[in-house]
């Protein structure tokens, strides 16, 4: 009996390793050419699909998983000034934030692309040994900063518009002061900056689950030959 389990276990091991042997073998297959390749159309591709859905009329508003909602300070306060008729304010914030949000995101694109170009050895190495949002975690790291930056002037213009945004900067720089407000709610700008990069790659993350998911279904050659050796 003891004889037999140990037959067995020896059978199951044998198949594991002949199984992650091959695995290996298929990467192997990939030329360095064609794994950069691939890489590359798929972050372009995940890119690009993030910025067109939203960066569109109503990408933000009409997408309850990115659309922003008012800073926290005003949702807790939302009760007492809807009493004291701020509710009309309210609703005009909401809007101008996410209209602010759509209007910056397509300028993202030439900074994801550029990302996509300087791609290191080390870069890709990370995308095809990381996880399910390795790709997401490339753009994250080489574009955070540069992308909320980037934002902040195009969403404070719109947000400016609206006079309850002007009011609540102007409080929050005397709130800021005593440490009594998050810095990335320390302007309307600031915070719907931060939220609309976040929402972009919240976007990304979806494209590349799609393109892991079915890679051939993405009409691209090279990107179903290298993603679809990973699955």
């Amino acid at each position: 009996m003891r004889t037999m389990q140990l037959i067995k276990a020896s059978t199951v091991t044998s198949l594991l390793l002949l199984c992650t042997s091959a695995y290996a073998a298929d990467l192997s297959q990939l030329s360095s050419k064609d794994a950069n390749s691939g890489l590359k159309a798929a972050l372009e591709q995940g890119a690009n699909a993030a910025i067109s859905r939203l960066g569109v009329a109503d990408g933000f508003l009409n997408n309850e998983k990115v659309k922003i909602p008012l800073p926290s300070i005003l949702e807790k306060a939302k009760p007492i000034l809807k009493l004291s008729g701020q509710a009309k304010h309210l609703d005009e914030l909401v809007i101008a934030m996410n209209r602010a949000a759509e209007t910056a995101v397509p300028m993202a694109k030439p900074l994801l692309l550029d990302a996509v170009k300087t791609m290191s050895v080390a870069d890709a190495k990370n995308i095809l040994s990381g996880g399910d949002t390795s790709v997401t975690d490339f753009f994250r790291q080489k574009t955070s900063t540069a992308l909320t930056t980037k934002f902040t002037p195009t969403v404070k213009a719109v947000t400016d518009k609206v006079g309850l945004a002007s009011k609540y900067n102007s409080v929050m720089a005397k709130a800021q002061k005593m440490g009594a407000v998050p810095e990335k709610e320390a302007t309307v700008e600031s915070y719907v900056s931060d939220k609309a990069v976040d929402a972009l790659y919240t976007m990304i993350a979806e494209e590349e689950k799609k393109i892991r998911q079915d890679p051939i279904g993405t009409g691209s050659k090279i990107i179903g030959k290298v993603f679809g050796l990973l699955k």
